[in-house]
């Protein structure tokens, strides 16, 4: 019975996804290759804690796969692009001889994984990828990628008359620091493992603290 937590298994599968990713590079580089290892080094942390049987190829494949298709955020259709980036992970996975028993599970992560999708988590594999991505949006890393897409949207820092939205409706599209409010701020809540929530807490408290500094410097 083949043990799909050894880590030489892991570690030949990560070196093909790797190769795989290094060739088929995009223009979004807060979806690329150092975004994929980032996220399998957080799943990596999350399973060390978490006290579940969790089959990690599982988590391995989807860390290095949810993104494979990418909707930019201000796109009417982006609560599509995990279920694109499943389809595709299918076909990649296939392509690679990956062990078919296994496929489904990786699909259902991948698919699960996004915030706009709002699809159940039905396994605990797909609950460690999502609170592994999610790690992402916050913290330092967070926090540079969120002014990243911001710029690549064309949108504002914050609104220069009302940065807080006192007298208006938040819009994340047209301003970054918004999108703290309307979701940044949020995703500890959603965390779906206790060693998830436990380094969110962490990564949101570093989102605050720069948001009552910008406070401060905007008077």
């Amino acid at each position: 019975m083949t043990d799909f937590n050894e880590p030489g298994l892991l570690k030949f599968w990560e070196s093909h996804f790797i190769e795989y990713l290094e060739d088929h590079e995009t223009d979004d580089h807060s979806h690329d290759l150092s975004h994929f290892q980032r996220v399998w080094g957080t799943a990596q942390k999350i399973l060390a804690d978490e006290p579940r049987d969790v089959n990690h190829l599982i988590v391995l494949a989807a860390c290095y796969l949810h993104d494979i298709v990418t909707i930019p955020k201000n796109h009417p259709d982006r609560s599509k692009s995990s279920q694109l980036a499943a389809e595709k992970t299918e076909e990649i996975l296939e392509e690679l001889n990956f062990p078919e028993e296994l496929i489904s599970g990786v699909s259902h992560a991948v698919a699960a994984h996004s915030f706009s999708a709002n699809i159940p988590t039905e396994t605990p594999e797909a609950e460690v990828v999502q609170d592994a991505d999610r790690m992402e949006a916050i913290g330092a890393i967070g926090l540079a990628r969120c002014f990243y897409t911001g710029g690549k949207m064309g949108s504002k820092l914050f609104d220069a008359k009302d940065p807080w939205a006192e007298n208006r409706e938040l819009d994340d599209r047209e301003f970054s620091v918004d999108h703290f409010y309307c979701k940044l701020l949020t995703l500890g809540s959603t965390m779906k493992t206790v060693p998830g929530r436990k380094l969110a807490e962490e990564n949101t408290a570093y989102l605050q603290g720069f948001l009552d500094k910008l406070r401060e410097e905007l008077g």
